[in-house]
């Protein structure tokens, strides 16, 4: 046995954790720009119900429902702010999603449930 102190062991146990995070989750990818959950999301838009511009678009649920069943168990949440952004002008140069309905304004409004909302590629 070796010995440690364990609130030095833990203080560096965690940096490492948290650092772990920040680089896997919260930054962007220096490729493409997207994060995790954005990726997912387009992923599953295209793949699982091929949402594409000439097609019309489908109810925010089913895209969120699809995107925690399959790839990011974390909360409907987390997954339906990161699609309500992509649909808003102003929260990025392009717009990723194209979303019917109520996506928040600039003013601080939030996003519709996604059950009132539509979205497509």
């Amino acid at each position: 046995m070796i010995p440690v102190l364990l609130d030095e062991t833990t203080r560096q146990r965690y940096l490492n954790y948290a650092l772990s995070v920040i680089t896997s989750r919260a930054l962007p990818d220096i490729r493409d720009g997207l994060k995790p959950v954005q990726r997912r999301i387009l992923f599953s838009m295209f793949h699982n119900h091929r949402l594409v511009p000439d097609r019309p678009p489908i109810k925010s649920a089913k895209v969120v429902g699809s995107v925690i069943g399959e790839w990011h168990p974390h909360g409907d949440a987390a997954v339906y702010d990161a699609m309500a952004r992509m649909a808003q002008p102003w929260s990025l140069r392009n717009t990723l999603v194209d979303g019917h309905g109520n996506f928040g304004s600039q003013d601080g409004d939030r996003p519709a449930a996604y059950r009132y909302t539509e979205a497509r590629l």
